[in-house]
């Protein structure tokens, strides 16, 4: 296979991730402003619509989930990473196959537990209070964003590998400042310390 499969393969991937998780968060936050707008609007007016309290938490729902998900695209999600700062300095080239076993396997337990949850919810056939939706749409959040998440975890693995290395920790000083660059959208960003501690941003 030749590399331009292989960055073609990787760059649908990325962008059905984007497409899914990123467009999709970004409908339920317009969904929720939308909702919010006609909630206030229907105070004013002396006419409350009573769906719009249940409407709004179920897009927050659905907002939260999704944006979790995206954010593992972009390496957005935030890494406490003191003990890995204390150990070896070989054992720190651990750092991505920690990320990504654990970040797999909590999205594969979230997976699974929200299908329990969807099967429970459908042969209990419940429903919302003031919405004619079946509970079980709400609740398919979780296996489909842990879906969209484990996808996205590939993905930057495959692109932004980089970062996933934890650069702050034990690497030469121009490939601290490109990662630095990398994860600040190009401005750079100068640190008053050794970082312990790293919140990565695209």
């Amino acid at each position: 296979m030749s590399s331009s499969d292989k960055s073609s393969r990787g760059f649908s991937l990325g962008r059905l991730v984007e497409v899914v998780a990123d467009y999709a968060a970004g409908l339920a936050c317009g969904g929720i402003l939308v909702v919010v707008l006609m909630q206030v609007i229907g105070r004013l007016i002396g006419h409350p619509l009573p769906w719009t309290e249940e409407a709004v938490r179920f897009l927050f729902i659905w907002m939260v989930f999704l944006g979790l998900a995206a954010g593992f695209r972009t390496v957005e999600s935030a890494r406490v990473v003191v003990f890995l700062a204390m150990m070896p300095r070989l054992s720190k080239h651990i750092a991505v196959p920690i990320y990504v076993v654990f970040s797999v396997g909590f999205f594969l337990l979230v997976g699974w537990t929200g299908i329990t949850l969807v099967e429970q919810q459908i042969m209990m056939n419940e429903e919302a209070a003031t919405l004619p939706i079946p509970m079980w749409v709400i609740g398919l959040v979780m296996p489909v964003s842990s879906v969209i998440a484990i996808l996205a975890i590939v993905d930057s693995l495959r692109r932004r590998r980089e970062l996933i290395a934890l650069p702050e920790m034990g690497l030469p000083p121009d490939e601290i400042v490109h990662a630095d660059i990398s994860m600040t959208g190009g401005h750079h960003h100068v640190a008053a310390g050794p970082t312990v501690t790293g919140a990565h941003y695209q």
